[in-house]
């Protein structure tokens, strides 16, 4: 099992520097730049025995990703001095999740969506379960998912899929009723990898 200290650890040591996405398993889905810079907040909420990791699923009504599982985050605004600033402000204002209850542990690399974002994963913990608050027009629903079962091989790894007529590769998982998939999923891969100290051929189904 994961600790917080392990994580906490493995998050000090890293140094970010590559640009992931979806185009590292499909090359012709990289969407040419200029990319939006934006930010999502991948929060570890203690659960006594163990951690969990906190996701939201998108209203349907949404222009992009409608109904889709995702990390509470958005795109960079004015004000945000920071990747961390803008990470914990669209938590807030997503999910209710008040700054300064969040202990930052470190960011990921960049990674770039297929609709032209260049996202930074800031990763924080949460010491007891807050009240969530979610923004009706945004959040449909706020779930968590125990860190044990997305370690779990098998859990979280490749998948083929035809979309939009072409057989595509993305990171997914399956939990209860939600469909965890693309840049969400590669994220948290990808935490997972830098954590585990796991290497791509391991984490294929």
């Amino acid at each position: 099992m994961l600790t917080l200290k392990t994580i906490e650890e493995k998050l000090a040591a890293y140094r970010p520097g590559a640009m992931l996405g979806d185009h590292f398993l499909n090359p012709d889905l990289l969407p040419a730049p200029p990319y939006r810079d934006a930010a999502v907040l991948i929060t570890l909420l203690d659960r006594g025995d163990d951690l969990s990791v906190v996701f939201t699923q998108r209203t349907s009504h949404l222009h992009a990703h409608a109904g889709q599982v995702s990390f509470p985050g958005g795109g960079r605004e004015p004000q945000d001095e920071s990747a961390v600033q803008t990470a914990l402000r669209e938590a807030q204002e997503e999910i209710g999740l008040d700054p300064s209850c969040v202990r930052v542990l470190g960011e990921l690399d960049e990674y770039i969506t297929r609709t032209g974002f260049r996202v930074r994963p800031v990763v924080g913990y949460v010491a007891a379960v807050p009240e969530w608050n979610p923004d009706p027009f945004e959040v449909e629903e706020i779930f968590d998912v125990p860190l044990a079962y997305l370690c779990t091989p098998g859990h979280l790894c490749r998948q083929r899929v035809e979309r939009e007529g072409a057989v595509r590769e993305f990171y997914a998982c399956n939990w209860q009723k939600f469909h965890i998939w693309g840049a969400t999923a590669g994220m948290m891969r990808h935490f997972l990898d830098i954590v585990m100290d796991e290497k791509p051929a391991e984490r294929t189904a």
